[in-house]
């Protein structure tokens, strides 16, 4: 055997050793280029592990909390990196101030999810929420909003609707005949009818079948998709290219948008385009109209996913603040009490509530903000994107860099409220008892992105809310634990399960 012969095995492991030394050192190099600051201005971050970035450092079930502590270190603008990807994390209400209203334009865009494409949509329809901002998004977000008006909202006739639908849920909550229940399934379908009679254009019976199933799979779309794990792979842009993403993270909103569109399919077979019954037949309207305009945002898929928009936002976000409501109810009698006192001196006992009775209820307009602040439930809100290049605080943040809001660090800012981490309905009221606008009052977010449903969820809650104080009080059944006041995390802040008893007055 020669010398060359023997010496090959050991070649060739040398050449494998210093070809593997070589791609690490390269990788960290790579690592370290990524990593470093975009710019000597950019804000601060808390030092970042190779190739996952600061991802270990966040607890992704308390997330909001998570970066307000970080941000007792690096400041109220911070940078964290997902994966390679720098992040900017605003704290505190002159900071998001600052961001979303004085300069609203520069902080309106969306970073790219890839949510639809991972299920398997094609093209830049992202319907309103998640759309690039842009005068795509601009006509968009117009029909929307005024289509919505068109059917009632901020009008008599869906006002009508809510205060019959308040009374629908009254009845529901009667028939319990005084022994504890859980309120959850009867709010949410109250709620979720009136979006449902703006949209499909009918309401249904609180036993429906296949009613109760769209409410269930929409709220186990949400619970799906707020664990890490399917948050990051949206994010990522190679995702939708992966087979088998969708069916193995995303199935509940795989099954909700096929029922969304089984609906939609029964509304193409009876539209008349001469009469307009609801939100879907106006935008089918309009996608007559935009027939062989290219790259129009009236399609089918914008269809349905706007659909989805406007239902899941439209149901989970109310229900879940009444929730928040009746079990503040139940934890502060006192406050329920002063709540009933004021509806019977305004409205008394027998006539419905309208919303021309809110200037007249200073204290119950007090508690329900007080119930929307306190309760939190959308902490972070959907991240946005630098439009332009633009200043924070005098921190640089580039065109494109994802942007997260705290909103949560805006509603209990120790520098605003006097009391941020008490239920105190006093922060709505001077000293007079009249009610008092909080500029830091950011429940429905602000600038450019503000909720789409304000004045909807604005009428539903203080309809529903006076409704039910109106006809019953609420007690914690006996031998039931005092029901727990810390949140669930799932992307929206929910309360723990709870039982009550509604006691007719």
């Amino acid at each position: 055997m020669s010398l060359l012969s023997q010496l090959c095995p050991f070649a060739l492991g040398c050449n494998v050793v210093t070809l593997g030394i070589i791609f690490t050192l390269l990788l960290l190099l790579l690592d370290f280029m990524k990593r470093r600051k975009p710019c000597t201005d950019f804000p601060p971050s808390p030092p970042s592990w190779p190739f996952v970035g600061n991802l270990l450092q966040m607890d992704f079930r308390d997330l909001h909390n998570s970066f307000k502590q970080l941000s007792k270190q690096y400041g109220d603008v911070m940078s964290l990196r997902v994966f390679w990807k720098p992040t900017v994390v605003l704290n505190g209400f002159e900071v998001i101030k600052e961001a979303l209203i004085q300069k609203s334009e520069d902080t309106a865009d969306r970073p790219p999810f890839n949510l639809y494409e991972i299920l398997g949509f094609v093209g830049n329809n992202k319907a309103v929420v998640l759309a690039n901002y842009g005068q795509s998004w601009k006509d968009l977000r117009r029909f929307t909003l005024s289509t919505l008006r068109d059917f009632g909202m901020g009008k008599k006739s869906l006002e009508e609707r809510v205060r019959d639908e308040a009374g629908y849920l009254c009845d529901a909550f009667q028939s319990e005949q005084g022994g504890p229940f859980d309120p959850h399934v009867l709010i949410n379908t109250a709620v979720s009818n009136v979006i449902c009679s703006i949209i499909f254009g009918e309401r249904f019976e609180y036993d429906d079948h296949k009613f109760l199933k769209l409410l269930c799979l929409i709220e186990e779309s949400i619970k799906a998709e707020s664990g890490p794990v399917p948050q990051i792979i949206s994010s990522l842009p190679w995702s939708s290219k992966v087979p088998g993403l969708a069916r193995l993270f995303f199935q509940p909103r795989i099954h909700m948008l096929q029922y969304l569109q089984e609906i939609i399919n029964e509304h193409k077979q009876t539209w008349d385009s001469g009469h307009t019954r609801d939100f879907i037949d106006a935008f089918m309207l309009e996608m007559k109209k935009a027939k062989g305009v290219k790259d129009s945002n009236f399609n089918d898929q914008n269809l349905l996913l706007t659909t989805a928009d406007l239902f899941s936002a439209g149901s989970e976000t109310t229900t879940t603040t009444l929730r928040w409501g009746l079990l503040f109810m139940l934890l502060y009698p006192d406050v329920q009490r002063k709540v009933q006192e004021e509806i019977d001196q305004v409205i008394g006992r027998t006539r419905k509530p309208t919303m021309g009775d809110v200037l007249q209820m200073p204290y119950t307009n007090a508690v329900i903000h007080e119930i929307q602040r306190y309760g939190d439930i959308i902490p972070l809100s959907v991240p946005h994107m630098a439009y332009r290049d633009t200043h924070i605080k005098g921190f640089f943040i580039p065109k494109g860099t994802v942007i997260m809001t705290n909103l949560s660090s805006v509603l209990k800012d120790e520098k605003v409220w006097e009391k941020p981490f008490q239920f105190y309905p006093e922060h709505f009221l001077d000293r007079d008892g009249k009610f008092v606008k909080r500029e830091a009052f950011m429940a429905f977010s602000a600038g450019r992105r503000v909720c789409l449903g304000e004045q909807l969820a604005r009428m539903e809650l203080f309809l529903f809310f006076t409704s039910l104080l109106q006809r019953f009080s609420f007690q914690i059944p006996d031998g039931e634990p005092c029901p727990r006041e810390d949140p669930v995390f799932v992307f929206l802040q929910v309360p723990h399960d709870y039982k009550i008893c509604a006691k007719v007055r």
